[in-house]
């Protein structure tokens, strides 16, 4: 199952267990499952980065397509979370166990990642779908990962010149979202994603289209929203979502802003256990 989406000039085929995607001379993706994993780096470099880290039984598949893209044995410089949710995580300690390098996470992520705490119940009331009355068995930690967890440096990424890492929590507390500007391209998590996560079909089919984060795991709408209005705001040219195809140009843009503008119609449930406690604190 393929579909074609456009990023600027170029038609990036985005298939189940498909080989990776070039999005940028220095950036790709490769969908794992449910989830994307990404890669910055130029081509055989040694400086690379791994933007999280899939679901777990994984870790081969993503250090087949690191071969893949920068040589045999290649290894990361480094490991940045955009969140600690079991899709983005669930290979990670196999990774490290063989590459041992430091994992970059927002400090307010570390207490789902360092042991402290588990994740906040999903719901699986909300979204209607297979995905979301699965959510109830979804893992959610807690996860240890302390001994190579480092907080994100100010603004800047570790072996990532030229790129910055943005606040944009709602579907976490320390969800972050990355950001190049002289590209204009954003790494966006799960602030927002390209496919209807809560739907077995769509996740299936990877129909390019527009929503907010993932519903059954998502706590604080409201943060949710504030950070897909600071999205759209920077007029991305091309966006890598942890779930569903890279998407580019005036349509996605487009599309963005109608998410920004009419987020609580698009993207909220109309009740749910964190919509209700959220309604009833205001």
């Amino acid at each position: 199952m393929s579909e074609q989406v456009r990023v600027g000039e170029h038609a990036i085929m985005a298939e189940e267990g498909g080989p990776l995607h070039d999005v940028e001379h220095d950036v790709a993706y490769r969908r794992l499952a449910i989830v994307n994993v990404a890669f910055v780096g130029l081509p055989g470099a040694r400086d690379w980065v791994l933007i999280d880290a899939g679901v777990a039984g994984m870790a081969g598949f993503i250090k087949s397509a690191a071969a893949e893209r920068f040589g045999p044995d290649a290894r990361p410089a480094a490991i940045v979370l955009t969140h600690g949710h079991f899709d983005h995580v669930g290979a990670l300690q196999t990774l490290l166990e063989d590459w041992d390098v430091p994992v970059y996470a927002h400090p307010l992520e570390h207490p789902y990642l360092n042991g402290s705490l588990a994740y906040p119940e999903p719901d699986p009331t909300v979204g209607g779908g297979l995905m979301s009355a699965m959510s109830r068995f979804y893992p959610r930690g807690p996860y240890d990962f302390s001994r190579w967890l480092q907080p994100l440096p100010d603004s800047s990424l570790p072996s990532m010149p030229g790129w910055q890492w943005l606040h944009t929590p709602g579907h976490s507390l320390g969800h972050v979202s990355l950001w190049r500007p002289e590209t204009r391209t954003l790494i966006a998590g799960d602030a927002f994603i390209t496919t209807n996560q809560e739907s077995a079909y769509a996740v299936a089919v990877q129909r390019p289209e527009l929503h907010g984060p993932p519903m059954y795991f998502t706590p604080d709408w409201v943060a949710a929203h504030a950070s897909v209005v600071n999205l759209a705001a920077l007029e991305p040219r091309v966006v890598i979502t942890g779930h569903g195809p890279a998407m580019g140009g005036g349509e996605m843009l487009q599309a963005l802003h109608t998410l920004a503008n009419d987020f609580e119609r698009i993207a909220v449930p109309a009740h749910g256990k964190y919509v209700d406690s959220q309604a009833r604190g205001r």
